[in-house]
Parts: structure tokens; sequence; C-alpha cells
């Protein structure tokens, strides 16, 4: 949250959603001239919600945690004058694993928008797995969609475990939202071999070594994990 609050360009104003957190977050938000919002948590996507309703400027920028604007993006960011027609802009997003960036494999250049009209944003849930998780959310517009320049740089998994602890915990929710039979199981174990060559060559993630094999390998195994859990919750 830190690193978060210091990227953001000075002078902003800035509402912090905090889930109760045991550690210092809402203390070094408030410090840091944030508003704070402190409420039980309830899912991403609630959350999200919540926070955007009580929003009191007219366009609205998203940044979890564990993101960061780049200087390029910052600059961006201040600089933007979108038209009248335009309700959202995108952004580039780097997501690094154990310290260093990804560049491939649909982690290395991913757009999400995240700068939008208030009121005129929605959020939709993506669960990846499929079924009805409130998870893997994204903004939505109707309006036209503009560019920022820079990247924002998330900085999610800096430990191998951090990966498989977020991984376990994903798939667990997306399990407890989604019916699954034996047959479904049998399908995601059947794709994942053609999913995994895909993620490692055909969206690049070869470029990053064994970085690369490593989330392409997470990636496949992902629905197989989503449909056994579900299955065994029967």
């Amino acid at each position: 949250m830190p690193i978060a609050l210091a990227s953001v360009p000075r002078g902003s104003p800035v509402l912090v959603l905090d889930a109760e957190s045991a550690d210092a977050t809402a203390a070094a938000a408030r410090a840091a001239g944030a508003r704070v919002i402190v409420l039980p948590w309830e899912g991403f996507v609630t959350a999200r919600r919540f926070a955007l309703a009580q929003v009191r400027t007219p366009w609205t920028f998203m940044l979890d945690a564990d993101e960061a604007l780049d200087e390029r993006l910052r600059a961006s960011l201040l600089a933007a004058q979108p038209g009248a027609a335009t309700d959202g802009l995108e952004t580039g997003r780097v997501t690094y694993v154990c310290g260093r960036p990804m560049r491939a494999g649909g982690w290395g250049g991913e757009s999400l928008l995240r700068l939008f009209r208030t009121d005129r944003a929605r959020l939709e849930a993506q669960p990846a797995a499929g079924g009805k998780a409130a998870l893997h959310e994204r903004w939505r517009v109707e309006g036209a969609v503009e560019r920022l320049e820079g990247t924002l740089l998330h900085d999610s998994y800096p430990t191998l475990a951090s990966y498989w602890e977020k991984f376990d915990r994903y798939t667990t929710i997306e399990a407890e939202a989604l019916r699954a039979s034996a047959l479904d199981v049998l399908r995601a174990f059947a794709v994942a071999p053609a999913r995994f060559v895909w993620l490692l060559f055909g969206r690049g993630g070869v470029r990053d070594g064994r970085r690369g094999a490593f989330v392409a390998f997470g990636s496949a195994l992902y629905p197989c994990v989503v449909t056994v859990k579900a299955l065994c919750r029967k």
C-alpha cells in the first residue's frame, strides 16, 4: 500500500477501502492524506462497487494495493484531456513474478480500463473457469475508450509461495460458485496440455524462461483445480 499511494500524483484526492486489515494500512493511508473507509470483506466485486459509490469526483482511477503507477503513466494521467464522448481510458499493466517483470504469456502486456467517468462505469466478474464467482473482475463503459501512456506495475507475486497461496485462494473462491461434474473435470484436464503449449508459445511465455513456463503451467492447471474442488464439494 505505501508504494501504491506514493505513486499517485501529489495532491490527488484518494479514497482507500480497507477490509479491516490487521496491519497499519488504514493508519498509513490516513497519514498520507487519504480518506479511509473500513468495512468487513465481502468479496472483490462488492468491495469495488461499494468504493465507487463513495467517490465524489467525476472521474475515478482504480488502483490495487499491489500496484503502482510508473512515471510515464503518472504524467499521462495528469495531462489527460478526454473528449466529451470518452467514458474511459485504459492503460497497460506488467505483472512481476519473483521481482522481475513478465514480458509475455498474457502477463506482460495487459490492457486494463482503470480511469473512467464515475457515473458511467460498471464492474463485471470474469471467473477464469466459468461459473458465477465474483472474481477476476473488469471495469466496463459504454462510451469511447482512449489510451493512457505508461504502465501499471503489478507486484503481486514476490515469491513462488505467494503465487501458490493466491492460486489456492482464488481456485477455492471459483469452486464455491461452480457446479461441476466428473465430465467437466475430464474436459479441463484434456484441454490443459494444449492451453499450456498455447500460453508458452502462442502467447510468448517462453520469452520469460522458467518464470514463463511456471506461469503457463499454473494458468493451464487453474481450471483443472477449480473443477476438482467444485466436484469435491458435492
